[in-house]
């Protein structure tokens, strides 16, 4: 008799809508088509390491009847975003053994990926990665859980500045995160109608800029202006703006405040900014994400059964492939194409996206996922 599978999930890195997705996904799948037993492990490597885990099924994800996961932000788990695993890595490895584990489905980005796909191949664990992250900046991958639900966030808080911007004649500059990516600021920027989007991957000039919002007062007779700009973006002479908080953590923030004072200094109107911060990685998630999230637990689950381990789930060509994990880190992040297509179409419709480039000043950038040759599973079957 084949000894039932006892399959650990865990979620890592700062949250984001969708997770909650996954967890349903795997939970159900796993236990009404295989008969598996699944077992959620609090906080990470901090569950590992304090042998931690509970108990998780169909119902008990119920509440009276109501399955609340697919409208639920953040994750039931809990995350870490900073485990210190350097002096744990032995206690972090025997945790998933002495919690009986036959494989691992980890959920987190390139970063908390890395790190325990170091640990699985240290201790030969059988691992399934599920990429997540707002910024979209995992390699091979075209979507990440959580990037759709945060855009969707960014483009409500475009659309209310825009109504105050337009009511005091005013340039809002809004601040966004993506870390050392663009991924975020160009979509939200895109489809916020904003009027320029500054991102780390493209140069910038202040001259330029201003030309663009004076453009708009001048010739249009538009007195206001939205300004897109993602946290890693740096200055025009190069420099990032960051601080360190109080534990000493650095911190990417201030970009927008330079950009405001830079605007005002050489338009002379009124400038505001806005942060938006930890409120783009809260809320319900998309319809996109729940989509997404399912399909991604479903298939991580699949890949266990086929026993095929070490590799990560990804979106391609709208159906879910799986990518080697050491594929995935080689190429990661994933940067913004400067000559990609979203970048072509918001020029194309007039917004500043920074200077031109040639063959000489285009950034390096990772390869465009468009000429990966990932391998595909079955196609996705529903969720009994």
């Amino acid at each position: 008799m084949n000894k039932r599978k006892r399959i650990g999930i865990l979620t890592s890195g700062g949250d984001c809508p969708g997770l909650n997705a996954v967890i349903r996904a795997v939970v159900n799948h796993a236990t009404s088509e295989y008969n598996w037993e699944v077992r959620g492990i609090p906080y990470a490597t901090k569950g590992l390491i304090e042998r931690k885990s509970v108990v998780l099924n169909s119902y008990g994800l119920e509440r009276h009847g109501i399955d609340p996961l697919l409208s639920m932000g953040g994750t039931i788990l809990g995350s870490i975003n900073k485990g210190d695993t350097e002096g744990n890595t032995d206690e972090i490895i025997q945790g998933y053994y002495d919690l009986g584990l036959d494989a691992l489905i980890a959920i987190g980005g390139d970063g908390s990926l890395a790190i325990l796909q170091k640990l699985a191949e240290k201790g030969n664990w059988n691992l399934v990665a599920v990429p997540k992250t707002i910024d979209n900046d995992v390699a091979h991958t075209e979507l990440s859980v959580g990037f759709n639900s945060a855009v969707t966030t960014i483009l409500d808080c475009l659309d209310r500045l825009s109504y105050t911007a337009a009511s005091h004649d005013r340039v809002m500059v809004v601040e966004v995160m993506g870390r050392t990516t663009g991924h975020l600021a160009l979509y939200s920027g895109i489809v916020g109608g904003a009027d320029a989007i500054l991102i780390p991957e493209i140069p910038y000039s202040i001259k330029t800029l201003c030309k663009r919002i004076r453009e708009l007062r001048n010739l249009w007779g538009r007195k206001f202006a939205i300004v897109v700009v993602a946290e890693g973006a740096k200055t025009a002479d190069g420099e990032s703006r960051y601080y360190k908080d109080a534990l000493g953590e650095v911190r990417l923030r201030g970009i927008g405040e330079y950009v405001a004072a830079e605007i005002e200094k050489n338009l002379g109107v009124e400038a505001r900014v806005t942060v938006l911060g930890h409120v783009q990685r809260g809320g319900a998630p998309s319809a996109l994400d729940r989509l997404i999230g399912t399909a991604f637990g479903k298939v991580a689950v699949d890949l266990i059964a086929q026993e095929t381990y070490g590799v990560m789930v990804a979106w391609h060509n709208n159906a879910v492939t799986t990518i080697p994990l050491d594929q995935v880190f080689a190429d990661s992040p994933l940067l913004v194409d400067p000559q990609g297509f979203w970048v072509e179409t918001a020029r194309s419709l007039g917004i500043y996206l920074g200077e031109e480039l040639n063959q000489e000043n285009i950034p390096t950038v990772n390869p465009n996922i468009n000429n990966l040759k990932p391998f595909s599973l079955e196609t996705i079957a529903q969720i009994n």
